[in-house]
């Protein structure tokens, strides 16, 4: 889910990138830096005691100094469990809060459903008087339906200051960076906010059901990118495709397969119904049917029936014809 988030930071302007990390921090470092773009270097930084957002931030703060130095830059803050964030909106974010010259803005999203978020308290000139948590908020601000997504945009010079004026008075004892508005508004720096088109975009993930919700929109997104680029999907509802997936022109997935991994298909070839393919390379005109597969070859032109097994290391040979209910090994 992270790497959804680090894709869609790795802008060029975007000079340095760090992490923090707190439970488990060796495998997130370890996986993070396997997933991620080979251009895009990773700092990673641990939060030992988890007091709140505010507190990663500050955590991280000297590593952000160092990476920006004298320049006084702008610091990109962007939570961890926002897979549905889009690289074009935080282009965006960046070029409107350069153009309202603000000390910071935040993302904001108005929403049907407002629970659960930090809501959105705007002064009279407009400009972003402060967020409250839902747990602080009274019952008239808990009716504001525009939300924080906790990202923003701050002027570096000014979110050290900001961050050691923020406290823990708050239900849960944390300190909140939704508090930097409120330090940053009282002391006369300009703080706004701007709207998501899409407010899905703003979508967090903390249970089941919002993980769901969540690999169902990027599922229809990479779907749509793939047919838009000349894949055949007979059923894009009932496809799955990882993100690490490389497709050629006129492939066809048929109903019901899984693509896994890196995954490699090239041009002609047509996979399925219900192929589950995990690392697999299938070549130019291949055919691979109902097939269970990993870190396997189908070279170009061959055909594997329905329910074969490929397993790791395997290779079908081109222009090779694989029976049905065979398990092909190393």
């Amino acid at each position: 889910m992270v790497c959804y988030v680090l894709d869609a930071a790795a802008l060029d302007e975007v000079r340095a990138t760090v992490v923090v990390v707190g439970h488990g921090a060796t495998w997130v470092e370890k996986s993070l830096s396997e997933r991620v773009r080979r251009d895009q270097d990773l700092t990673f930084v641990e939060q030992h005691e988890q007091l709140g957002t505010g507190h990663a931030v500050s955590v991280a703060l000297a590593t952000v100094n160092d990476a920006i130095g004298d320049s006084d830059g702008d610091v990109l803050i962007l939570p961890g469990d926002a897979p549905l964030l889009r690289r074009d909106t935080i282009a965006e974010l960046l070029a409107f809060h350069r153009s309202e010259v603000a000390a910071l803005s935040v993302l904001s999203a108005v929403v049907d459903d407002p629970r659960g978020y930090g809501r959105l308290v705007h002064a009279k000139d407009g400009t972003v008087e402060r967020i409250v948590e839902e747990r602080d908020a009274t019952l008239d601000e808990r009716r504001l339906s525009e939300i924080n997504t906790s990202i923003m945009v701050v002027r570096q010079s000014l979110l050290g200051p900001a961050l050691r004026r923020v406290g823990r008075q708050n239900a849960q004892h944390e300190y909140y960076l939704s508090d930097l508005i409120g330090v940053l508004h009282e002391a006369g720096h300009r703080t706004v906010s701007m709207r998501l088109h899409d407010p899905s975009e703003a979508q967090g993930v903390n249970d089941r059901v919002q993980l769901a919700a969540a690999e169902t929109v990027l599922r229809r997104r990479v779907n749509e990118s793939w047919m838009l680029r000349g894949v055949t999907m007979w059923d894009p509802a009932e496809t799955y495709i990882d993100a690490d997936v490389e497709l050629a022109e006129e492939v066809s997935l048929l109903p019901g397969t899984v693509l896994k991994g890196h995954c490699v298909v090239e041009r002609g070839a047509q996979i399925g119904p219900h192929a589950h393919l995990s690392d697999v390379r299938v070549g130019e005109n291949a055919k691979v049917g109902m097939v269970e597969g990993s870190n396997a070859v189908v070279e170009r032109d061959a055909t594997v029936s329905s329910f074969v097994v490929l397993e790791s290391g395997a290779r079908v040979a081109a222009g090779e014809f694989v029976e049905p209910f065979t398990r092909r090994a190393l």
